[in-house]
């Protein structure tokens, strides 16, 4: 389920070098471990959304493991990555590759700061691979200016702080724009641009970066569709229209 959440969807294949290598870790053939990547595809509504089937076999340990992940986001990532961690022989320190300079050598404060980092670690990785790389409303593709941002802000919401479906993925202007809400995304993935900007239509700035993209549909993820209540939220509080 680790692997699920942060490969892009196009990558589930035996051919993928960071499959085989995990199937030599657990000693399962590279087929077998993407077969079961392929049977959490088919429990996921975004691949159903987008007509996409996936195994049809699919059996009640993987509907269990996929329920138990999706009920508990705030925990199990974690877990995964120390799992991961301990396949490798190495610490979730070491394979989030966190400097243990400025950590405190042991305890509750050292775990708490530790899990926090892998979780936003993990988080940015699932996010980006569920949109591929790619800004939803721009298409741009280049990971190093993209944001995982949240729909419902990570300080408004404790419980959803891990979940996919309270995630997209923007670059670092339209993720700023989306914070202070001067665009928000309908339950229906349409773009809004704010009442604030569309006076400033005569700037060719604010033309091209923003009011161009006005009722525009943004780019679905490849899984983890975004919930309704989330850009019901957003529309609703944060959105200045």
């Amino acid at each position: 389920m680790n692997m699920y959440c942060k490969l892009p969807f196009g990558r589930l294949h035996s051919r993928n070098p960071e499959i085989i290598h995990f199937s030599e870790l657990i000693d399962r053939t590279p087929g077998a471990v993407a077969y079961k990547l392929v049977n959490f595809a088919s429990l996921d509504p975004a691949q159903r959304a987008r007509g996409i089937k996936g195994a049809s076999n699919v059996s009640k340990m993987d509907k269990a493991v996929w329920n138990e992940f999706s009920d508990n986001w705030d925990e199990l990532p974690f877990e995964s990555e120390k799992l991961r961690a301990s396949f490798n022989r190495t610490t979730v320190e070491k394979i989030n590759m966190i400097d243990e300079s400025d950590l405190p050598k042991e305890g509750r404060e050292r775990e708490r700061i530790v899990k926090a980092r892998v979780n936003q670690a993990f988080f940015r990785s699932m996010i980006l691979a569920t949109y591929d790389n790619t800004c939803c409303i721009t298409g741009l593709q280049m990971s190093s200016l993209l944001v995982a941002g949240h729909i419902k802000p990570w300080s408004q919401d404790e419980k959803n702080r891990m979940n996919p479906r309270n995630g997209i993925a923007l670059n670092g202007l339209h993720d700023k724009a989306f914070e202070e809400g001067l665009l928000t995304i309908t339950p229906d993935y349409t773009v809004r641009i704010s009442s604030s900007l569309k006076r400033e239509k005569k700037n060719p700035a604010i033309q091209e970066y923003f009011l161009k993209y006005e009722s525009q549909k943004i780019k679905l993820p490849q899984r983890f569709l975004p919930a309704e209540e989330f850009f019901v939220y957003h529309n609703r509080e944060r959105f200045v229209a």
